[in-house]
C-alpha cells in the first residue's frame, strides 16, 4: 500500500482559503485515482473530490463544487485540494486517499478506496 501525508490543514475566517497537499510513499503513485475526503464530529466521512490517475477526470461534491479544486502531479507523488470561499460547515479533518484504477478512471465510492492519511485540520471560524 502507498503511505500518504496530508499538509497544510489550519484556522481560517469564513470566505477564506487554504491549500491542502497530500504526499504519497511506498508504491508508484501515478496507480492510484486518488481522492479528498473529510470527516466532521458526530458525521460519516464524505467525499469531497476525486481525480483520475491521468489527472484529466475529476469529480466534487455537490458541497465543494465551484469552491473547492483538485490536482495532482505525478512527479511529485502529490495530490492537491485549493479551497476558496470557506464556510463554517467545512470545518472537520481531511484526508487523502487512493484507490487503484485505470488511467482516466473515478471512484466515488468511499468503500474503494484503501490506502489513508491521518488526516489534517480545517477550521472556520465565523
Amino acid at each position: 500500500q502507498v503511505q500518504l501525508v496530508e499538509s497544510g490543514g489550519g484556522l481560517v475566517q469564513a470566505g477564506g482559503s487554504l491549500g491542502l497537499s497530500c504526499t504519497a510513499s511506498g508504491r508508484t503513485f501515478s496507480i492510484y485515482t486518488m481522492g479528498w475526503f473529510r470527516q466532521a464530529p458526530g458525521k460519516e466521512r464524505e467525499l469531497l473530490a476525486a481525480i483520475s490517475r491521468s489527472g484529466a477526470n475529476t469529480y466534487y461534491a455537490d458541497s465543494v463544487k465551484g469552491r473547492f479544486t483538485i490536482s495532482r502531479d505525478n512527479a511529485k507523488n502529490t495530490v492537491y485540494l485549493q479551497m476558496n470561499g470557506l464556510k463554517p460547515e467545512d470545518t472537520a479533518v481531511y484526508y487523502c486517499s487512493g484507490t487503484v484504477r485505470n488511467w482516466n478512471s473515478l471512484s466515488y465510492r468511499s468503500d474503494d478506496y484503501n490506502s489513508w492519511g491521518q488526516g489534517t485540520q480545517v477550521t472556520v471560524s465565523s
